[in-house]
């Protein structure tokens, strides 16, 4: 009986840092080889990062990425290394090599280019239309294969009738939730399919909006599951199989799924700070619940040391808001300044009183409240060099209930892909893990307010968020009509004034910063829609 002792190293590579993916690659390598792997697999395009995008129409980058694989190819020993990288042959392929000896034995090209969702391979790259040579590793057929051809059968198939004993699959896949049991189902099927045991490698890390979960997992030929590495953090997944018999491997468990989202936003949130070369977070703190779990997730990202909060209270700021603010730093740990923004709003409303003589106050005045606080937080940004992080959820994205040069300013919008109802899950749930209150009670029992003028509450703009979200769900995540979402029971005149807030307010987003996606479909990559825009929904 054949075996073989393969290593799934999920690592957390960094889009154009090729030495430094190279380098994390081989300490990975090295750690497999010392564990006896005869064969050790990395994620999709390894060796630059993913998704590259744009880079990849540079020709010095893709000739860089191909001397880094070279480098990395004459280091290796007899233990053998699949990793992603981009091959500049006749066209442009997403490529895996296998590499051995100090030399690249072959190349894998992959088979089917996704082109939907937040993928956009074909603009970059030609799909092979070869099965692939299989290799020998230990005396065991290899077929390699990359993520997208796993999810179709074709590809798989032929590579199973061509003698493969076992299909090593590098990826790069992105979370959302639900995400992982729909890999799990897929790959049970394929495997029980073909017969033929799967090693499937994911890249974990955050790149700009996207967050990738890890996760990697080993089906037995069965389609049993057999091994799964850690969610949301670097991994190296042994797997031993005894070729036509067992696949042996540790199975990581799998969080609960609001606890997964949670560390899908702390990861994106840390992989973006810091990626981009910033050290420290700033947050504007008004004593609700948003801001509250920001502040929460940019703890658990980057450390209290590295969080910095600021009120701003305006004439209309409530004493419970500012107390609930404060209550929340000292639960977090979180150093905070207060800036009272009452001299900037007099000065304002002094200067601009010629203009607006004979117009009572409106939405104008309460918007100008949210621009001066985001002056002032990006103005204390530049002084400290601390990265914004914005605290707009979901709901209010779609809805435009945020206002634009305003709390929408910054860097980095973290929950600007969690509706409304789940921060207030979110904020349970890590109160209930935590053991203790850290977001405070009062803050998840008081009505949401923008705080803007005396007695505001967020429904005098919008329905209620529990008619509100799972709305917004089905016209942006689902893509439903207006008449398809009545005959689902929803209200039609509600469903139709949520349709044209979400259609009204795309020039908003379009301005956002990006922020961390767990929903099968986020506003920006997933969804363009034109802003210019008559069709009615």
């Amino acid at each position: 009986m054949s075996r073989l002792r393969v290593g799934a190293a999920q690592l957390n590579a960094v889009v154009g840092d090729l030495d430094g993916n190279a380098q994390r690659a081989f300490a990975a390598y090295q750690t497999a080889r010392a564990q006896g792997c005869d064969l050790v697999v990395f994620p999709e395009l390894m060796v630059t990062g993913y998704p590259p995008e744009d880079l990849l129409l540079k020709p010095a980058f893709v000739a860089a990425a191909s001397a880094t694989l070279a480098k990395f190819a004459a280091r290796t020993g007899d233990c053998v290394a699949v990793i992603g990288f981009p091959e500049r042959a006749d066209h442009l392929y997403n490529s895996a090599a296998v590499c051995a000896r100090g030399q690249i034995l072959g190349v894998y090209r992959k088979q089917l280019l996704p082109n939907y969702s937040v993928f956009d391979e074909q603009r970059y790259f030609e799909a092979s239309t070869e099965t692939g040579p299989l290799f020998d590793v230990g005396g065991v057929k290899v077929a390699v294969s990359i993520c997208e051809d796993i999810w179709e059968p074709g590809p798989v198939v032929a590579m199973a009738a061509s003698g493969a004993e076992v299909v090593v699959n590098i990826n790069a896949s992105p979370y959302f939730a639900g995400r992982l049991p729909e890999r799990e189902a897929m790959l049970t099927g394929r495997a029980a399919q073909v017969s033929v045991p799967i090693v499937y490698v994911n890249l974990v890390g955050g790149q700009d909006e996207l967050v990738f979960d890890g996760a990697s997992l080993a089906f037995d030929d069965r389609g049993r599951l057999a091994a799964r590495a850690k969610q949301f953090d670097e991994d190296l997944l042994v797997v031993d199989l005894d070729i036509g018999s067992t696949v042996r491997g540790r199975i990581e468990p799998v969080l609960e799924p609001v606890a997964e989202v949670y560390e899908a936003l702390v990861l994106g949130t840390r992989d973006y700070v810091r990626k981009n070369g910033f050290t420290d977070a700033l947050i504007s703190l008004s004593g609700g619940i948003d801001s509250s779990l920001v502040a929460a997730v940019a703890v658990d990202a980057l450390g209290a040391e590295h969080v910095h909060g600021v009120m701003l209270p305006s004439r209309y700021s409530s004493e419970g808001s500012v107390a609930d603010a404060i209550a929340l730093t000292e639960r977090l740990g979180v150093r905070t300044y207060t800036v009272p923004i009452e001299p900037a709003q007099a000065a304002f409303e002094k200067m601009l009183a010629p203009v607006f003589e004979g117009r009572p106050p409106d939405v104008a005045e309460e918007n100008l409240q949210a621009r001066i606080r985001g002056n002032a937080v990006m103005t204390i940004s530049n002084k400290f060099n601390w990265m914004v992080l914005s605290c707009g959820n979901k709901s209010e994205m779609a809805t435009g209930y945020a206002t634009l040069y305003g709390d929408m300013a910054g860097g980095f919008a973290v929950i600007k892909d969690v509706p409304k109802t789940l921060v207030y899950a979110l904020c349970r749930d890590l109160n209930t893990r935590a053991g203790r209150e850290l977001i405070p009670q009062a803050v998840l029992d008081k009505a949401p307010s923008a705080e803007l003028r005396p007695d505001q509450f967020d429904t005098d703009s919008l329905p209620e968020y529990d008619e509100l979200d799972p709305i917004i769900e089905g016209y942006v995540e689902g893509d439903e009509t207006v008449a398809e979402l009545a005959a689902r029971g929803f209200d039609e005149a509600l469903a139709r004034r949520v349709a044209r807030m979400v259609d009204a307010n795309e020039y908003k987003r379009r301005q956002a910063p990006p922020g961390v996606r767990v929903s099968r479909k986020a506003f920006g990559k997933d969804r363009r829609p034109p802003i210019t825009n008559r069709w009615p929904g």
